[in-house]
């Protein structure tokens, strides 16, 4: 019988590369928020926490409490109007789920380590740029790659943030025989 949950092997120094390259990616989109709500500091405080575990910090509850915030700043920004701003926030919420990267060889774990470059370039693309995700394939650089590609292929389904998640997936990762 074949293991009904798959790990794969994730070392803290390849988490916190994973924590990085997804602060990295949260913060290009944090302007948008800041610009659209003025005074909400939720988004960047779940990136500064998340920041913190990347430059060697422990994962706390207080890293998880940042993204509990970052998901509320979402709801509000989007319940406003301001999609742009709601991914924007998305993105922050990814940056501090980022160090809690489970080594489950599961789809949706792929959520944590693209999900904020997804949200990211989603966000630009609302505020009237391109939906690009060079800046973030970049940016993941070589231990990023290496964690993806431990995972199984990015789940499908996530409106236009995880079309872009898939296509970074894809640029990242080596053919879906060679996982």
């Amino acid at each position: 019988m074949a293991d009904e949950n798959p790990t794969v092997e994730l070392g803290t120094d390849e988490l916190r590369a994973v924590a990085a390259f997804a602060v990295a990616c949260a913060e290009a989109a944090l302007p948008i928020f800041e610009r659209a709500r003025p005074g909400d500091p939720r988004p960047r405080a779940a990136i500064e926490a998340a920041r913190a575990f990347a430059d060697g910090g422990r994962r706390t509850r207080a890293i998880r409490d940042a993204a509990w915030a970052a998901q509320r700043a979402y709801q509000e920004a989007r319940d406003g109007g301001a999609p742009a701003a709601a991914e924007a926030a998305r993105a922050a919420l990814a940056a501090a789920s980022a160090p809690f990267l489970h080594p489950l060889a599961k789809a949706t774990q792929v959520l944590h380590i693209l999900g904020a470059a997804g949200h990211a370039a989603h966000a630009r693309e609302l505020d009237g740029g391109a939906a690009s995700i060079d800046q973030a394939r970049v940016l993941a650089g070589p231990i990023v790659a290496r964690v993806l590609a431990r995972y199984p292929p990015a789940p499908p389904g996530r409106g236009r943030a995880g079309e872009l998640i898939r296509t970074l997936d894809a640029a990242l990762s080596p053919p879906r025989g060679a996982r």
